[in-house]
């Protein structure tokens, strides 16, 4: 299976989230954790953003606890799926109330967009927090983008998904056929590359993981499913799976088994970096660099 074909289809993201739009909070339980973590860590940061990008945004949970931790700061919410940002816009007045029309009150803007070219402008951001999204980037792009939109200085705070993500279901469907039917999640190392790759400063990684429990597979597909968290490799097989080959998915799950429950098990990378001073490439292909910088370096 090449790279290429391991990567995900854009289009297939966006339907497969916008679909998931109305049930995604009744069972989002590992974005919840993974996003109070992110806020947690955010905690020993001394940074005080004017404008903040919630990258994935999803159905909006997170921006109000942004804006309880950076009540200043303007909010820009960017997701793949309008359908999420619909239901973010929503959850967001529901929970502000009258607050939002309080004088200096700055609601979000809500902007539907892909990570890997993101509708904003260079240096137009403070701090990127993306929480389990860029699992669905090629990440060097995605990386890329939010080096540019960040101002020197800025953070960018995110989560994702390592290789050992569900690997009971994929290890149960590998004893059934040789396609990929679990999304392919790249490790710590090619993560750190593509930071460094896009050029950001300081990267700090490292990973937990969360096991949820289940009674039986298709507890557990439903629950992937409602997510939006579908296949969406560009090699996956086609057409509609039989139930004799479920069947056999279901049996090579057992060995799984704990307890009387079925665990999903995902590896999830934390990780932080920053922004620092961009160098200027002028026409002739030569490097301005500030004051400021050559200071730095003496």
């Amino acid at each position: 299976m090449t790279e290429h074909a391991l990567r995900p289809e854009k289009n297939r993201v966006a339907r497969a989230f916008a679909n998931a739009a109305n049930s995604y909070d009744d069972v989002a339980i590992l974005q919840r954790d993974t996003a109070d973590e992110m806020l947690e860590r955010l905690e020993l940061v001394k940074i005080h953003p004017k404008q903040i990008l919630d990258l994935g945004s999803g159905t909006g949970r997170n921006l109000n606890l942004l804006q309880q931790r950076y009540p200043a700061a303007q909010q820009v919410a960017v997701d793949i799926a309008p359908a999420m940002l619909q239901h973010a816009r929503q959850r967001y007045r529901a929970v502000q109330g009258l607050r939002r029309w309080l004088p200096g009150h700055k609601s979000p803007l809500f902007i539907a967009g892909d990570a890997e070219q993101l509708p904003l402008a260079d240096n137009s951001v403070d701090l990127v927090y993306a929480n389990l999204a860029l699992q669905w980037c090629d990440l060097t792009p995605a990386f890329t983008e939010i080096q540019r939109v960040l101002r020197p200085g800025g953070l960018l705070m995110f989560s994702t998904l390592g290789p050992d993500t569900l690997q009971e279901l994929r290890q149960s469907w590998a004893a059934v056929d040789n396609y990929p039917h679990i999304n392919v999640f790249l490790d710590m190392h090619d993560v750190a590359e593509a930071m460094f790759a896009a050029g950001l400063s300081e990267p700090v990684l490292d990973s937990d993981r969360h096991s949820l429990l289940y009674p039986d597979l298709l507890s557990m597909m439903r629950d992937l499913q409602q997510l939006g968290a579908r296949n969406v490799n560009q090699g996956r097989r086609r057409g509609l799976t039989g139930k004799n080959t479920l069947k056999k998915v279901t049996a090579a799950s057992e060995q799984f088994r704990v307890n009387g429950q079925l665990p999903a098990t995902y590896e999830v990378i934390y990780g932080h970096a920053w922004v620092g001073e961009k160098s200027q490439v002028n026409e002739n292909g030569c490097v301005s660099i500030s004051l400021d910088q050559l200071r730095k370096n003496l």
